[in-house]
C-alpha cells in the first residue's frame, strides 16, 4: 500500500515501541492546543470550546492512526538520524493535511484561524523529533566527550581524507566503550575545507601537508603516531607521497577497511587494515556500465581459454557474477584448471560449467571443443607472457601466442561465436622481445578476422583490449618482491630507470568486460581497444615503496640490487603505436586504436610459414615471417645461448 508520500513499511510495533507510540499520540493530542494558543494567546479561551474539544480528539486520533500505519516505531532512539526525521515529517504532513480537510468540511475554517496548521505541523514535528534526538546526544555523551579517562591510552591518528568514511569512523569510535585510538586531526584533498570541523575534529591541513599537519601536535598528548586512509579509491599518487613523508616523519600508515571487508560487527570495524600495494597504484573508480556488460554475458555460452591464469580466472570470476547460460573454462594446465574449477564450483554452484583440458596450438582439438560446446563468446587469454623465458623459448612463444590466436579464433568463426575478445599487451606496441612481437601477431590476426567479417556482413566479431602490467599476475614483479622482502632481499630491480603501468587485475578484466560490449557493437572494423593505465610507475620506486610497507628502511633494512636489463625488455612501456592515433569512446577508461591492417589471405600464408618454422625449429624462418608482418620489430629471433657464460657473453 503506498499513500503516494510514503511507501509503508512493516506496521507491526515491537514491545518497546509502544511506549514511544504513546508518546507520540500523547505529543499529537498536545500539539492542537499548543498550536492555537501561540497563534491566539489569551483570545483562545473565546473559542467554541466544544469544537475545540472535538477537533482536538479528532486529530489525535487521525494522528494516531497515521503513525501507526506510517511504521514509525521499527526505528531505535539511540540511533535516530535524518531518515528518522523524513519519516516523520512525512507522518505529521499526512496527519495535519486529512486534519485541515476534515475541518473545512466541518466548520468551512469560518472564524478560525488558518495558519494555526501551520504552526501545528511545525510544532509537532519539534515534539515528536526532538525527545528522539535528545536521547540519542544523552546516549552518546559520554563515549564523544573529548575528556575520556583513557585518552592518553589511546593512539593518536591522523585521517587523511575529509569525508563520509572519515565521518563514520569518527562516530564509530564515539559508540565503543573502549575505543583503542584517538582522531586529533584529519587531511583533506581539498584545501577549501582547511579549517573545518567533522564531528568536533578539525581539518588540520592538506594530504599535501603532512608534516605541516604534524607538526601542530609536536610536543603535545596528541602527537600523531598513525596516519589512516580513509577512502579505499585515493589517487595513487598521494598515498604515495603520503607514505614517503609518513616514513620520513616516523608515522605508520594504514587504512580503514572497505565495508565489504566487515566482517565480525563493530569491533572490526574499528581495525585498521595495513596499506596494500594496491593502493600505491589506486585511483578514481572508472563508472562502468554495468547493464551493458550483462546483456553481453548474460545467458550466454562463454569459452575462456587460458582460464587457471591471472587474468583468465579473474575473467572467470566475473563472467560468473553475470549469469552465463554455461562456461567452458580451458587450460594447459592441469593444476590451474583444477583450481579455478573447485573455486567456481564453490562460489556459483548453480551455473554449470566444463573444464577442458586442451592446448590452443591443437587446431584440431580447438575445434573439436568449440563445436561441442557453440559458445556465443569467446575470451582468449592464453599466452606465454614471461618475457625473459619466451626469450629462451622463441618457438614456443610464438607458436602459442600467434599459431594459438589462429586456432582459437578459427574455431570460434566455424562454431559461429557472437565474438571473440582476445586480450593483448603493451608489449606488443614497437616490440623488442619475442614476447611483445608474439602478441603483435595475435592482435593482426584478430584485426584480420574482424574487417573479412564485416566485409561479409555476418559472422564473428573480433575484438582485441590491450593493456599493461596486472599486479600480483603469475610471474609478475609484485610477487617477486614479496617473496624477496620474505627471504629478508636484496630486491632486485633490472634498471633504476625501468618504468611500467600497472592496474589491479579485478580493474582491467571489469575494463576488459566493458570494452568488450562496446567492440561487439562497434562499427570500426579491427580496431584495438586499449585501457587507460593511468601513469607509469618506476620498478625501484614501487620496490622501495613495498619495503617501508613491510615497515622496514629501504637501503638499510633490506637491499635494493640493480641486475641490468635482461633480453626483450624495454625500459619504458608504450600503448599507443605511433600510427595508432588514440580516439576516446563512450565508456572513460577504453580508448581505440586506429588500425594497422594485413589483409586475411596475407596472415594466413604467412602463419603457415610460420607455423611450419616452430614446428621445425627454424628460427630463421620464423624471423623473416616476423619481420615482414612487423617491420617495427626491433629484437632479434635467433638460437638462444644455451651455457651461462654464453648467455653473460651476450648480455654483456
Amino acid at each position: 500500500m503506498d499513500l503516494g508520500l510514503f511507501k509503508l513499511p512493516n506496521r507491526r510495533i515491537p514491545p518497546r515501541g509502544w511506549i514511544a507510540y504513546g508518546h507520540d499520540i500523547l505529543m499529537a493530542g498536545l500539539s492542537f492546543p499548543l498550536a492555537l494558543y501561540l497563534r491566539l494567546g489569551d483570545d483562545i479561551w473565546a473559542q467554541p470550546a466544544d469544537i475545540m474539544l472535538i477537533a482536538g480528539m479528532f486529530f489525535t486520533a487521525t494522528a494516531a492512526a497515521v503513525f501507526y500505519v506510517a511504521g514509525l516505531y521499527r526505528g531505535v532512539w539511540r540511533y535516530a538520524s535524518i531518515n528518522d526525521l523524513l519519516s516523520i515529517t512525512k507522518a505529521v504532513s499526512l496527519a495535519v493535511l486529512i486534519f485541515l480537510l476534515a475541518m473545512f468540511i466541518w466548520v468551512r475554517l469560518e472564524d478560525f484561524p488558518r495558519s494555526v496548521f501551520a504552526i501545528q505541523w511545525i510544532l509537532l514535528i519539534g515534539l515528536l523529533g526532538g525527545p528522539r534526538f535528545v536521547y540519542r546526544i544523552l546516549k552518546d555523551r559520554s563515549a564523544s566527550s573529548p575528556f575520556q579517562a583513557d585518552d592518553g591510552e589511546r593512539i593518536p591518528v591522523l585521517l587523511a581524507g575529509a569525508g563520509d568514511e572519515a565521518e563514520l569512523f569518527i562516530r564509530s569510535l564515539a559508540a565503543t566503550d573502549h575505543p583503542e585510538y584517538r582522531v586529533v586531526g584529519l587531511l583533506s584533498e581539498r584545501p577549501g575545507r582547511v579549517g573545518q570541523y567533522i564531528r568536533g575534529t578539525e581539518i588540520v591541513g592538506t594530504v599535501h601537508d603532512l608534516a605541516a599537519a604534524a607538526a601542530r601536535f609536536t610536543g603535545t598528548p596528541d602527537q600523531p603516531r598513525r596516519v589512516v586512509l580513509t577512502r579505499p579509491s585515493m589517487d595513487g599518487e598521494i598515498v604515495r607521497g603520503l607514505l614517503s613523508e609518513a616514513e620520513r616523519l616516523g608515522l605508520n600508515l594504514a587504512r580503514l577497511p572497505q565495508m565489504t571487508d566487515f566482517k565480525d560487527g563493530i569491533t572490526d570495524k574499528l581495525d585498521l587494515r595495513p596499506v596494500a600495494v594496491e593502493d600505491l597504484l589506486g585511483r578514481p573508480q572508472t563508472p562502468l556500465d554495468r547493464d551493458a556488460m550483462a546483456a553481453l554475458i548474460e545467458d550466454k555460452r562463454v569459452v575462456i581459454t587460458g582460464a587457471g591464469g591471472s587474468i583468465g580466472s579473474e575473467l572467470a570470476r566475473q563472467v560468473c557474477q553475470l549469469k552465463p547460460k554455461c562456461i567452458v573454462l580451458l587450460d594447459v594446465s592441469e593444476f590451474a584448471l583444477y583450481e579455478i574449477d573447485m573455486e567456481l564450483a564453490r562460489s556459483f554452484p548453480a551455473i554449470p560449467r566444463q573444464a577442458v583440458m586442451a592446448d590452443v596450438r591443437n587446431a584440431d582439438h580447438m575445434a573439436r571443443v568449440f563445436a561441442d560446446h557453440q559458445p556465443q563468446l569467446v575470451f582468449h587469454a592464453a599466452a606465454r607472457k614471461h618475457v625473459p623465458l619466451v626469450e629462451d623459448n622463441m618457438a614456443e612463444g610464438l607458436d602459442t601466442n600467434a599459431i594459438g590466436t589462429l586456432c582459437v579464433a578459427r574455431a570460434a568463426r566455424d562454431a559461429g561465436a557472437a565474438a571473440m575478445v582476445m586480450i593483448s599487451t603493451d608489449k606488443a606496441v614497437n616490440p623488442t622481445s619475442v614476447m611483445g612481437v608474439s602478441k603483435r601477431l595475435a592482435e593482426i590476426v584478430c584485426q584480420a578476422m574482424d574487417v573479412e567479417s564485416r566485409r561479409n556482413s555476418r559472422g564473428t566479431r573480433f575484438v582485441t583490449v590491450r593493456f599493461g602490467n596486472v599486479l600480483g599476475s603469475t610471474g609478475s614483479v609484485v610477487p617477486l618482491f614479496q617473496k624477496q622482502l620474505a627471504a629478508g632481499g636484496p630486491l632486485t630491480v633490472t634498471d633504476p630507470e625501468m618504468t611500467r603501468y600497472f592496474m589491479t587485475i579485478r580493474e582491467a578484466v571489469e575494463l576488459v568486460l566493458s570494452a568488450s560490449a562496446l567492440g561487439v557493437k562497434s562499427d570500426a572494423d579491427g580496431r584495438i581497444f586499449v585501457l587507460d593505465m593511468g601513469k607509469p610507475v618506476k620498478i625501484v620506486d614501487l620496490a622501495r615503496q613495498m619495503i617501508r610497507l613491510a615497515g622496514l628502511v629501504p637501503d638499510q633494512d633490506v637491499k635494493i640490487e640493480f641486475t641490468g636489463i635482461r633480453p626483450g625488455e624495454k625500459l619504458f612501456e608504450e600503448i599507443f603505436h605511433g600510427d595508432e592515433a588514440p580516439v576516446p569512446t563512450m565508456q572513460p577508461g577504453v580508448l581505440l586504436a586506429t588500425p594497422r591492417l594485413v589483409t586475411l589471405a596475407e596472415v594466413e600464408a604467412a602463419f603457415r610459414r610460420l607455423s611450419d618454422a616452430c614446428h621445425k625449429g627454424d628460427l630463421a624462418a620464423a624471423a623473416a615471417v616476423v619481420d615482414a608482418l612487423v617491420p617495427e620489430f626491433s629484437g632479434t629471433i635467433a638460437a638462444p645461448p644455451h651455457s651461462p657464460q654464453e648467455k653473460k657473453a651476450e648480455q654483456a
